[in-house]
């Protein structure tokens, strides 16, 4: 069991120490190098702000981490695998410590947070068939172990969210598909593919890549995305890393770990966000972005829109930007209701209520208006494109019934 992990920074060209976590009788402490207190970048400026001297984490919501380190840790898929990986050498989940899970991460997490000593899987250098990558998933999600679990483990990183995914690089032909949680050839970029689960149905590719696709339309910034072809369905939804350019790495905070929000338990509203956006980036045109985003989540009907589904991104310079869109597809929220509420509403959210987050926000009622209607035309090609990408009827006429009432 590791007691003591170094935490660095790495945005590309080489590794800053930033301080150490170390556990002591069930309690996780974190002291700040020096001279990285002096240099004045804060990575988590909210929760785990700069000063000097020995810090007790708190104990909820993150397992005894700050936000900050907790957002390095995979959940949801990430987590099934490393867990299964544990249980079939004897070790129940519950002797893993979240230290020894931070030295699992290592040098290759999301963001440009390191952790070592680095017990990161070893680097595998081969193509790959996605198809027969879904078929490994499957066989996971209905129990398999051994081998199969390695392997998918090393292409895991630290990524979040549920549904079964692959960290990958992709040539610009987008061709030809490598492991890509580390640094990958000439003409490959990092990316990430996700794969059905076992409620998805073979849709949930095509549906995710049509919703970035009217996003786009909409003026969110979103990363290129790629509809992979399948055998299996109508295809693997994949979208390019924005927390990688080539080498060069970005910091990478969830709302979730910014303020300490357990994302499992609805509690925010997008006031909140607009707020928080202009605290962190000091950039009005940010919250004009965060402001768009959710005026697309709540009439696309994206109701998973929980506080690990926002980040902010930081370069080496201590600037923070918010993220470009991520995990946008149809979905219900917890009691059928948006996880991010709209001025105290969760449930029979109206343009009225847009309309007021966006004037709370000192956003112009001009702009407000324009950004409703860009949406509203983006969302109102859902048909057409749903058709030309293979989505059921019954698929179509379900989402479009729902995400016209507004």
């Amino acid at each position: 069991m590791i007691t003591e992990i170094k935490v660095g920074l790495n945005f590309g060209s080489e590794i800053q120490s930033v301080g150490r976590l170390a556990e002591r009788n069930g309690i996780i402490y974190f002291e700040y190098d020096e001279e990285f207190v002096q240099n004045g970048v804060e990575i988590s400026p909210f929760r785990l702000p700069l000063r000097n001297g020995i810090v007790e984490l708190p104990s909820d919501p993150f397992d005894g981490l700050a936000g900050v380190f907790s957002d390095s840790l995979p959940d949801g898929w990430g987590r099934l695998l490393f867990d299964r990986m544990m249980r079939s050498k004897g070790i129940s989940p519950s002797e893993i410590s979240s230290l020894d899970r931070l030295a699992y991460v290592g040098l290759n997490g999301m963001g440009a947070l390191v952790y070592e000593p680095d017990s990161s899987p070893p680097i595998i250098q081969e193509l790959i068939d996605l198809d027969h990558l879904a078929t490994q998933t499957e066989k996971i999600l209905e129990g398999a172990s051994g081998e199969i679990i390695s392997k998918l483990l090393a292409l895991n990183g630290s990524s979040a969210g549920a549904r079964p995914k692959a960290l990958i690089g992709v040539d610009k032909e987008r061709k030809n598909i490598s492991y890509g949680v580390n640094q990958l050839s000439d003409g490959f970029e990092h990316s990430l593919v996700k794969f059905p689960n076992s409620q998805d149905g073979t849709d949930s590719g095509a549906i995710e890549y049509v919703y970035a696709l009217m996003a786009k339309e909409a003026g969110l910034n979103f990363p290129d995305m790629h509809l992979f072809s399948s055998k299996k369905g109508n295809g693997f939804f994949g979208v390019k890393l924005f927390d990688r350019d080539g080498d060069k790495r970005l910091h990478m905070h969830t709302v979730s770990g910014l303020i300490h929000s357990n994302f499992r338990l609805p509690s925010i509203d997008y006031e909140d966000l607009l707020s928080l956006t202009m605290s962190l980036t000091k950039d009005f045109r940010e919250v004009e972005k965060m402001y768009r985003l959710a005026v697309f989540n709540v009439m696309a009907h994206n109701r998973d829109d929980h506080a690990k589904n926002f980040s902010f991104l930081m370069n080496e310079f201590g600037e923070w930007k918010l993220s470009p869109a991520y995990d946008l597809t149809f979905s219900n929220g917890p009691g059928g209701e948006q996880s991010t509420m709209v001025m105290g509403e969760g449930r029979n959210i109206t343009v009225k209520h847009l309309v007021k987050l966006g004037l709370e926000a000192k956003i112009s009622k001009e702009l407000i208006e324009q950004i409703i209607e860009q949406t509203r035309i983006s969302l109102s090609k859902w048909k057409y494109l749903a058709g030309e990408y293979g989505i059921t009827k019954s698929n179509i006429e379900l989402i479009n019934n729902v995400i016209t009432k507004l």
